[in-house]
């Protein structure tokens, strides 16, 4: 399994439910374009799940 998440917001925080909204902010996303880089735990898999329809995963070494 991979040491790290590579995490993009792809589409609006807009119009997406609350929680949605807290996730991405818990991630550290704030826009449109940004990438974070997260440790691959089920924590962070958990955050994903919840927002995969905003956001691209890419798992790096």
């Amino acid at each position: 399994m991979a040491a790290n998440l590579k995490i993009t917001q792809i589409k609006s925080k807009i119009s997406e439910k609350q929680n949605q909204r807290d996730t991405l902010r818990s991630l550290g996303l704030r826009r449109i374009g940004m990438t974070v880089i997260r440790e691959n735990n089920s924590q962070n898999r958990g955050y994903v799940a919840t927002v995969a329809h905003l956001v691209k995963v890419e798992e790096i070494d």
